[in-house]
């Protein structure tokens, strides 16, 4: 059992997280601000009634503020009821969800049998955040070191649930709540593992992803973090927003497509010329054309389809980095349908405006491509049983005599 300075250490951390003052956790418990000050510093106990209120607060397991060991051992399936309470009523999503968590458990096995642990090396940035401009610092920041240490460069990113899962983070999409856009957890039956909503469209998914990325980045310490409509003003979340745009189109990259469009630039630029004859400097100013340099609904199109994001996203990514001003942005996202023409019209931008949702080839693609790769090992190593091999394989849905066969050929006997 923690001590209680250690509780109000993690009392605190929890609250920042959910970009709440103490003032606002007072509140909540019908105490003065100086109680929650009390018990952050140590120097107040903490009653069983507040520790619980105080954990709903938070979006946080009452364990994980009390255990030396905060990784709770409390069943998967229990923990995602509690952060996902409406799919007691929605048994379809249930059954869909209970499937992945079962394939990720398979999954964290072989793993385990393998003694593959790639998820052990993924950085951990945790930190405190006291403002929205904290978090969107973290978030920025966070994007550009992760690029680096990923050899991605200014390149839009191909397959982003590929790459995740190469972090050794399990990735899926599957049926969810209408409001929820994913989820990210982190439990000793698993590892870390991602979900999303299949039936958001391409483009939406990709930010998903890469929204969901920056929890396992930043909120690994949290055993379930939702991304729902209804918690998008949590310091966490405008962190992994934050993290989620800049991850998917880095500034540079961003400039560098802008320059390509021959857009962006000054309306006046200065030059400073040396003048050989006279030995002197000469002062020159270069004018763009006039109105060349304004950007069009073409632009955001052109750059939303470059990165594989989202038209909206696109422009609100140039307004952040300060290529628009907010009547500029608003003024190009009202023009969305008329770039939806433009894109029809040149016909390779469906992945920019197709709000339909699309299962094929992205539900699970990615998840059996891992878990094929870890049984087939498994079985050459005689870790698992031909009848393991064939439990596995329908799981995955494969022909069980399909799977066997390049089984028995990866063993060479």
């Amino acid at each position: 059992m923690i001590d209680a300075a250690q509780l109000g250490a993690r009392l605190r951390v929890a609250r920042e997280r959910r970009g709440l003052s103490q003032q606002a956790a007072a509140d909540a418990l019908n105490l003065p601000r100086t109680a929650v000050t009390n018990m952050e510093t140590g120097n107040r106990a903490v009653s069983t009634l507040e520790l619980a209120k105080l954990a709903d607060i938070y979006g946080q397991l009452a364990a994980w503020f009390l255990d030396l060991e905060p990784a709770s051992e409390e069943d998967l399936s229990v923990v995602l009821k509690r952060a996902l309470p409406e799919i007691e009523h929605a048994p379809d999503i249930d059954a869909a969800v209970r499937r992945m968590l079962d394939l990720y458990g398979e999954g964290a096995v072989l793993r385990r049998m393998l003694d593959q642990t790639t998820a052990q090396n993924l950085p951990d940035y945790a930190a405190a955040m006291r403002s929205t401009g904290d978090a969107i610092r973290q978030g920025e920041h966070v994007a550009q070191e992760e690029r680096g240490r990923l050899g991605l460069g200014n390149a839009p990113i191909g397959n982003i649930p590929e790459l995740i899962a190469s972090l050794g983070i399990w990735t899926a999409a599957t049926e969810l709540p209408d409001s929820l856009s994913g989820l990210f957890f982190n439990h000793p039956s698993v590892g870390l593992a991602i979900l999303i909503n299949v039936s958001h469209w391409p483009v939406r998914r990709r930010f998903s992803y890469a929204h969901e990325l920056a929890h396992a980045l930043f909120d690994r310490e949290q055993t379930v973090t939702t991304t729902r409509r209804e918690n998008a003003s949590q310091l966490i979340e405008k962190r992994a927003n934050s993290f989620a745009a800049a991850f998917l189109m880095p500034s540079d990259g961003v400039e560098d497509q802008l320059r390509q469009l021959q857009k962006g630039a000054p309306s006046r630029q200065s030059q400073t010329l040396f003048d050989v004859a006279g030995n002197a400097m000469i002062e020159a100013e270069i004018r763009p054309p006039a109105k060349s340099q304004a950007i069009t609904f073409q632009d955001v199109a052109a750059l939303a389809h470059h990165f594989r994001v989202s038209y909206e996203a696109a422009a609100w990514r140039l307004k952040n980095l300060g290529w628009l001003n907010a009547t500029e942005t608003t003024a190009l996202i009202d023009q969305k349908p008329v770039g939806k023409r433009y894109g029809d019209l040149l016909r390779f931008m469906d992945d920019v405006f197709d709000e339909t949702p699309s299962t094929e080839l992205c539900q699970d693609q990615e998840l059996r491509g891992q878990l094929t790769r870890l049984a087939i090992e498994a079985y050459r190593r005689e870790e698992i049983s031909r009848g393991r091999l064939l439990e596995l394989g329908r799981k995955l849905e494969i022909p069980g005599d399909e799977l066997l066969d390049l089984a028995e050929a990866a063993r060479g006997d």
